[in-house]
């Protein structure tokens, strides 16, 4: 039976874990899915044993970017507003996603979005209501959409939702959590009986005691949940979690990777000295924010010379606006402007950023914003089917870790969360379907190759006599990776990418098979590898769509295909 492992998985023994499913992530991806796998499941006291489901995340539970997302969740809801329809948020998402969004991916999340807004309420989620009566819920508008269907949470959505998700996985008995703990590598063997590849677990490195060991978790099912990359790019709105986990480890382990090139940079994200990654909600463009020049430069302002659309064009054309402007006049940074709307209407739709702006000495309400573009999200990843299936067996992506086809060369906001609630959904029931036809054979939490799975091995490494090997290449590529595979790209620019980070990927390979691992020497190989494939996606496309714009190929192909990358061997 071949094994795909790493060459550090040699040893006999090491700790164990046994679960029916291990999801690699606990944003909002992974934590519906664990919920999902559980309803209508028998309870264990009951007798019966639902599935036993590990939630991994390398920090703590709350601390992805699911957390982070501050407008709200695309859908089209029967007291939506007047004229709406799937139609039409189709048609939107395709104009934003340039032609290259996946027609029955599109379809299904549009179309899955009222339930996935329901099933949220259902968890407690308290979403933002109209005054008055009957109830109903308040909807709001962002740049790309024809009409108000953004459901939301005030201006803090993401948090709001995190809150109820994380209360439900931790009361579960069915779910254990392990916090600080990341995922390495995954373990992939030929199924006996059809010769196709499977995935059958994967090795942690467990820092919760403080130290660092490697564990093996095993599981009948592994889902990759684990954001997207911003953190490869020198500013960015993502946490520190964002370093492209779940897409190396796929990518190693086998698996194809699509439409890399296709990293959105945020607009609008707080320029500040002391504010680190905030990013000013693309609600507040929605609600009537207007973009201006610094007044040193005339303050005037210029979107309506880049789209008739204005603030509310889609954001890759907002950000390569701003970026234009910035370069032109030589300025740091451009100005949101959301003071004409008066204090009471700031303070009711955007409390928490009013809040974080006025603790940094801007009062919103009263003066602009000034903001710089950033990289936001991470449009492609692990390829998947409509189910969440990847080309590995029993191996499931989903949210910013996937490429399910949705977004296409350009995400439209708001978006994700609902993909990631939709999907989650598929993801259950191909697990449900896969576990029913596999039958009661076995016990919950037994692998059936878990014996046979080899152990990490430490034993031909030594501790790394200095770390700043690994600050200095992490400063490096992200540096690189902001000047060369920015905004704006060019062969040239491109070319210069991809030889620094051939070095830099032959430096961090070095110092990972003979040092012990950490965190941050896996992050940086995580990124150096997510930054190659950005960087060979970038390379592959020969023309400017979406997200992705060339000045060497300024002209948009009459035809939209994704740019799908083969890793060797598979």
């Amino acid at each position: 039976m071949e094994t795909f492992t790493t060459e550090r998985a040699m040893a006999p023994a090491c700790t164990q874990h046994g679960h029916d499913v291990v999801i690699v992530g606990s944003g909002l991806a992974g934590l519906s899915t664990a919920l999902k796998l559980l309803e209508n499941q028998p309870a264990p006291a009951s007798g019966a044993s639902p599935f036993r489901i590990a939630i991994l995340t390398k920090g703590a539970l709350a601390e992805g970017a699911s957390g982070w997302a501050q407008g709200g969740i695309a859908a089209v809801l029967e007291k939506g507003e007047a004229g709406d329809s799937f139609a039409a948020h189709i048609s939107d998402t395709q104009v934003a996603g340039a032609w290259l969004s996946d027609a029955a991916a599109t379809a299904q999340v549009v179309e899955g979005a009222p339930a996935a807004i329901a099933w949220l309420q259902a968890q407690g989620v308290a979403f933002t209501q109209e005054l008055g009566a009957p109830p109903a819920l308040h909807l709001t508008r962002e740049g790309g959409h024809s009409h108000r269907r953004i459901v939301h949470a005030s201006d803090a959505t993401g948090a709001a939702v995190q809150q109820q998700l994380i209360a439900a996985v931790r009361a579960h008995p069915a779910i254990e959590v392990f916090e600080r703990t990341m995922l390495v590598d995954l373990i992939v063997q030929d199924d006996p009986a059809t010769g196709r590849p499977r995935c059958v677990g994967l090795y942690a490195l467990d820092s919760r005691a403080g130290g660092n060991t490697v564990g093996t978790f095993t599981a009948r099912h592994t889902l990759l949940a684990s954001g997207g990359a911003g953190k490869v790019y020198l500013y960015t709105s993502n946490p520190d979690t964002a370093t492209g986990d779940g897409i190396a480890a796929a990518w190693r382990a086998g698996c194809r990777i699509g439409n890399m090139e296709f990293i959105q940079f945020h607009p609008t994200c707080l320029y500040h000295p002391e504010a680190k990654s905030f990013l000013i909600s693309e609600a507040v463009r929605g609600e009537g924010g207007i973009l201006r020049l610094p007044e040193s430069v005339g303050g005037a302002r210029f979107m309506p010379a880049h789209d008739e659309r204005a603030e509310l064009a889609p954001r890759d054309i907002v950000a390569r606006a701003i970026d234009f402007e910035m370069k032109k006049h030589g300025v740091d940074c451009v100005y949101l402007d959301i003071a004409h709307k008066g204090e009471a209407f700031v303070r009711e739709h955007f409390p928490t950023i009013h809040a974080r702006c006025l603790a940094l000495g801007i009062d919103i309400a009263r003066q602009p914003i000034p903001v710089v573009p950033a990289a936001h999200y991470t449009c492609g990843g692990v390829l998947t089917d409509l189910a969440g299936r990847t080309d590995i067996a029993n191996l499931y992506a989903a949210g910013e870790t996937a490429c399910t086809g949705l977004h296409g060369a350009n995400r439209l906001a708001s978006n994700s969360l609902v993909e990631c609630v939709v999907f989650a959904q598929e993801v259950a029931d191909a697990i449900k379907l896969g576990a029913a036809r596999a039958g009661k054979t076995r016990a919950a939490g037994q692998n059936d190759s878990k014996n046979s799975l080899p152990a990490w091995d430490e034993s031909q490494v030594t501790d790394a006599d200095e770390q700043v090997v690994i600050a200095h290449n992490w400063d490096e590529l992200r540096r690189l990776m902001w000047n060369y595979v920015g905004i704006v790209r060019t062969n040239k620019r491109l070319e210069r990418a991809a030889h620094r980070i051939a070095l830099l990927q032959s430096e961090i390979d070095e110092f990972y098979a003979n040092f012990r691992i950490t965190r941050d020497l896996l992050e940086l190989r995580n990124l150096v590898q997510v930054a190659e494939l950005i960087v060979r996606s970038a390379q592959s496309r020969h023309e400017s769509r979406g997200l992705h714009f060339s000045r060497d190929y300024p002209h948009t192909d009459a035809v939209a295909v994704p740019t799908v990358l083969v890793p060797p061997g598979a």
